[in-house]
């Protein structure tokens, strides 16, 4: 398919490549790390946290053609979305686990740690009898290009490259209330959800305080 995925109000959706993931990550450190719920709420720079590990996965990534730029034509191609996504194989459940407790226990140790819990319980390779689907790793819309509805544009984007490249199932495990609602409205289901309140370390105490209305994680899925 066409590396560019269509052009509205000056916004040209296309294809992300490993040239772009410089300014990818410049973009994300003012963008998302400061506005993902559990990220903001921890009070750590989270982007110098498994800095290296999380350069090389971005770009493996980019490398499967599977992760998007918005760019806006009318301000010299400025970077106002994104959306970084892979594949997945039900090994990948392991793998995960295992890296996740060989990890720091920074913010993102702790991120990576609850998320492979997430996904070992909802098991979407068992629950839709698949042996690869697209994961939707994140999904960032510059602050002031939010409420207009770029990223829904992006979750319907990568959709169709999901389909154009045989992926049965789309999925995304959202830590925001919003983009859990934005996913839904795409037609999304939402397959799981677990309270933030209700995630403890061994000392019981609760692991992330993310304000409202960010209380849950939602893993959200729809067959392509």
């Amino acid at each position: 398919m066409s590396t560019e995925l269509g052009t509205k109000d000056g916004i040209l959706i296309r294809i992300m490549q490993v040239s772009d993931y410089q300014n990818v990550k410049i973009f994300m450190g003012g963008n998302f790390y400061n506005g993902e719920p559990l990220c903001a709420s921890s009070g750590e720079n989270v982007q110098r946290c498994c800095e290296k590990e999380n350069d090389e996965y971005h770009v493996s990534m980019i490398e499967e053609g599977t992760c998007l730029l918005a760019l806006d034509q009318n301000n010299a191609g400025r970077i106002v979305g994104l959306v970084l996504a892979g594949p997945q194989i039900p090994s990948d459940l392991q793998k995960h686990r295992q890296e996740a407790a060989a990890m720091e226990p920074n913010t993102w140790g702790r991120i990576a740690v609850f998320l492979s819990e997430v996904e070992i319980e909802v098991n979407l390779f068992k629950r839709y009898g698949i042996s690869k689907l697209l994961y939707s790793h994140i999904t960032n819309v510059d602050a002031t290009m939010r409420g207009k509805g770029l990223g829904a544009r992006l979750a319907a984007a990568l959709m169709e490259v999901g389909r154009s490249k045989g992926f049965p199932l789309m999925a995304a495990y959202c830590s925001s209330y919003y983009s859990a609602r934005q996913k839904q409205a795409l037609g999304m289901e939402c397959v799981y959800e677990k309270a933030y309140a209700d995630y403890k370390d061994a000392n019981g105490q609760v692991v992330f305080k993310p304000a409202a209305p960010h209380t849950h994680i939602r893993v959200m899925a729809i067959k392509l």
